[in-house]
């Protein structure tokens, strides 16, 4: 019997995935695809101090818990409602790497991030390298990196050289997709590919359950749990993408 094929979703952080595209996931593993989440920013950094520190206790998240791995837990419980595999990678979020405000999180990538030697960059694509070459996928998913975060840019950055040869759906980072003004900084890149949309009508709930389970960040993104239903629910079912690769 011929094995499932393989979509990779590349997530910058533990509920961009189940966010931007939660449905069209949801949809390609009830479709009999196996599909793997690999979040990149995941790591746990012990007693934070400064920025990183107020990152998690401006979300009522007391200073003595492993922000990360409560994430982590979420991160699991919304993949179970989807239908798909979790995959955790071990680097840390901006703030852990000296970003220092919520400014510099929108701002330019660090030098140190972007270094070919050592740089955060440059170990991503390896990373990525390794888990294309393991895995083989047929389809991957990513961000478009809308709204600027740094995390999200550098991710951009590191694969796009690694997948010319599969099919890439870019999705709308939501919900920065979502506010009038966010920031675009990859726009002229990404308008230039064909757009698709997914209709994600039949698996809709899976999706709304999966980014509800992110509670630790729904308060702070979208004033709570009803905010997130009723932007889910103006956002709508279809999921817009950017298509690049072979058709």
């Amino acid at each position: 019997m011929p094995s499932a094929p393989v979509a990779l979703a590349l997530s910058p952080h533990l509920d961009d995935a189940a966010f931007s595209c939660g449905g069209t996931l949801a949809r390609l593993a009830q479709s009999g695809w196996r599909v793997v989440v690999a979040t990149v920013f995941t790591r746990s950094v012990p007693n934070p101090t400064g920025f990183a520190l107020a990152c998690q206790t401006d979300k009522g998240i007391a200073a003595d818990i492993d922000y990360m791995a409560l994430r982590r837990a979420e991160d699991a419980a919304a993949m179970a409602w989807l239908g798909v595999e979790p995959l955790w990678l071990d680097f840390p979020e901006a703030p852990h790497r000296g970003y220092g405000s919520a400014a510099e999180l929108f701002g330019d990538v660090s030098a140190g991030d972007e270094g070919d030697v050592g740089g955060v960059k440059s170990s991503l694509a390896a990373s990525i390298r390794m888990l294309l070459t393991e895995l083989v996928p047929r389809i991957v998913l990513a961000p478009q990196a809308i709204g600027g975060h740094v995390d999200h840019r550098l991710l951009v950055q590191a694969i796009e050289g690694l997948v010319c040869n599969v099919s890439t759906l870019w999705w709308r980072d939501f919900p920065y997709s979502a506010r009038p003004q966010a920031r675009q900084p990859l726009a002229e890149h990404f308008r230039t590919l064909d757009e698709i949309c997914v209709d994600a009508a039949a698996t809709e709930g899976h999706r709304n359950r999966a980014c509800a389970a992110y509670e630790s960040q729904l308060g702070y993104q979208f004033g709570g749990a009803a905010g997130l239903a009723a932007q889910l629910a103006e956002t709508g079912t279809q999921e817009r993408f950017r298509l690049s690769g072979p058709r």
